[in-house]
């Protein structure tokens, strides 16, 4: 048998117990079908020589919005490492303005009132740009600064009589005139002046982002919420970008695309007494290929911790009187969550405080009291906030929570003002997971924060802030489970765990060459590891230098 590739010379952690270590992989058609003693006599097209380096399965990210982050790289980029001040991000406004044409949307995004110390306003900026619509979208995404001129070319002339849309909220001063702040739904406000974006810029987008994440180790990414603009997702036809992009060569990464819920809808009867409830043609979770699948549906139940709008049990601890909200009501969150349960969805109900988890866990349980599945596999993306009440709870239900490590170190400070020191032992949990017998992903809401795997690993088994504190210590995971929940952990998430996050015969031949080995450098030191090539399907899509082809 002559294969596509050997890969020799490497010190190979599987993830699978079975055979934890190997030092050869046999690829062909894009699958592992050796490893080592099996691959005796046997020859290839190109053998990869990995140089004695360790070598992992592919990191997956199991929610990292990939069109967002190829259409951030093409923004003003105003997060606090570009822009440490609010002086910074004005500048960077005001540069941008001196450049563009009048009525030139300018576009910006990553900016942190925790770090900032204020949102920009909308007084501020109209100084800067009043002939320039301005939109600065908040590092979290749920919420963003807008300026005169870009309310009132979207539609808005007079900006007393600016609406608050259902699920948002407009930030207004004593006089009732809008600061420029628009949080969740209230965005749509001025958005769909920008979006969808056209195709020509999406696939812009896309190569940028594919090329980036590929250099970090990630071969699949689990994209959570496409198809609505405006609120998640940049084009209604993001299938079909992502398509166009994969055909060119634009995206050379795996994608599992999760639907918005608002782009599912009601399909009639399906016979039987049944209600259909998803795409046209009754399309749901896990149509597709190894490169582009439809995976869960993606429920937004709520806002953002770090923007106060998360909805609470008790108020914001800085913040006295605001407890957040949810985006829809009960009754059609509830709706929601059991239409797509009983028509074979796996349903990513995004939810960060602990009130909205508590929506959520009662919906899962009527629809499973509505039409039992084994196995369905729902989660919970984010689980910001969870009480000791609710643990057992969301094992028992069989959910999986989706919590992303990087978020401890970059917006760890602004969650411990928000929460307070009573309730830090319940944000971002890890081990409780785990010690429940909960399969863990691995995630980072990327581009919320940094999307690099191995930086979030390191705030998974450090659980410190930027500024040093440590924020719920106790569920700190080693990094050992905090690699096999970037690998195996991330598959299991999406139920493609027999074919990615491990390395193993019949398995996709996703892999990651590093500098160092994760498990044996000094805990402290994980994040110096660096990514030295990444294979998908056996091909070599980035190099440093750390690998021969011959």
């Amino acid at each position: 048998m002559r294969l596509d590739a050997i890969l020799e010379h490497g010190r190979v952690w599987t993830g699978d117990a079975a055979r934890p270590s190997a030092s050869r992989v046999g690829v062909l058609g894009g699958r592992i079908v050796g490893l080592d003693e099996e691959l005796d006599g046997v020859t290839a097209d190109a053998v990869v020589d990995l140089g004695g380096a360790p070598v992992v399965p592919g990191f997956h990210d199991a929610h990292l919005h990939f069109s967002l982050y190829g259409q951030k790289l093409l923004r003003l980029d105003l997060s606090a490492t570009a822009c440490p001040t609010l002086d910074d991000v004005y500048a960077t406004v005001r540069a941008a303005v001196d450049d563009a044409p009048a009525g030139t949307w300018i576009l910006g995004r990553g900016h942190d009132q925790n770090k900032l110390g204020a949102h920009p306003t909308l007084a501020v900026l109209d100084s800067i740009a009043p002939e320039h619509p301005v939109y600065l979208e908040h590092t979290s995404g749920h919420m963003g600064v807008a300026n005169g001129a870009a309310l009132r070319d979207a539609g808005h002339a007079d900006l007393l009589r600016v609406p608050d849309l259902p699920g948002g909220h407009v930030e207004r001063d004593a006089d009732g005139m809008p600061t420029g702040l628009l949080q969740e739904r209230a965005q749509e406000l001025v958005t769909h002046r920008f979006l969808p974006v056209d195709l020509a810029t999406h696939r812009a987008g896309s190569r940028l982002a594919s090329t980036a994440l590929l250099a970090m180790g990630i071969t699949s990414v689990t994209e959570p919420g496409i198809g609505a603009p405006g609120q998640v997702g940049q084009s209604p036809v993001e299938l079909r970008a992502y398509q166009d992009g994969i055909e060119a060569g634009d995206i050379r990464l795996r994608i599992d695309a999760m639907p918005y819920h608002r782009v599912l809808h009601d399909l009639g009867g399906i016979g039987g007494g049944e209600t259909g409830f998803g795409l046209d043609l009754g399309i749901r979770s896990g149509f597709g290929g190894d490169r582009l699948r439809i995976a869960g549906v993606k429920v937004l139940s709520d806002g953002s911790l770090i923007g106060r709008t998360a909805a609470m049990c008790c108020d914001f601890d800085d913040d006295p009187g605001n407890a957040g909200f949810l985006i829809d009501d009960v009754q059609d969150l509830t709706r929601t969550i059991v239409a797509a349960h009983a028509n074979g969805w796996q349903v990513a109900t995004h939810a960060i405080g602990d009130r909205a988890l508590d929506a959520v866990l009662d919906a899962v349980a009527e629809a499973q009291r509505v039409a039992p599945r084994h196995d369905p596999r729902h989660r919970i993306e984010h689980c910001g906030v969870s009480r000791p009440d609710q643990l057992d709870r969301v094992a028992s239900l069989g959910l999986i929570p989706s919590p992303q490590g990087r978020f401890v170190s970059e917006t760890g400070d602004g969650l411990l003002a928000a929460v307070g020191p009573e309730r830090m032992a319940w944000v971002y949990r890890m081990r409780s997971w785990l010690d429940r017998g909960i399969v863990l992903p691995g995630s980072t809401d990327a581009p919320i924060v940094h999307a690099d795997p191995i930086w979030s690993m390191q705030d998974m088994v450090s659980r410190r802030t930027a500024a040093g504190a440590p924020l719920a210590p106790d569920e700190a995971v080693t990094a050992e489970e905090a690699l096999r929940a970037y690998t195996f952990g991330s598959a299991y998430a999406t139920r493609d765990e027999a074919n990615r996050g491990s390395i193993a015969r019949g398995r996709l031949a996703d892999l990651v060459v590093l500098s160092d080995d994760l498990l044996q450098v000094d805990p402290s030191r994980i994040a110096d590891v660096r990514v030295g090539a990444t294979i998908v399907g056996g091909e070599v899509v980035h190099d440093t230098g750390a690998v021969t082809v011959r």
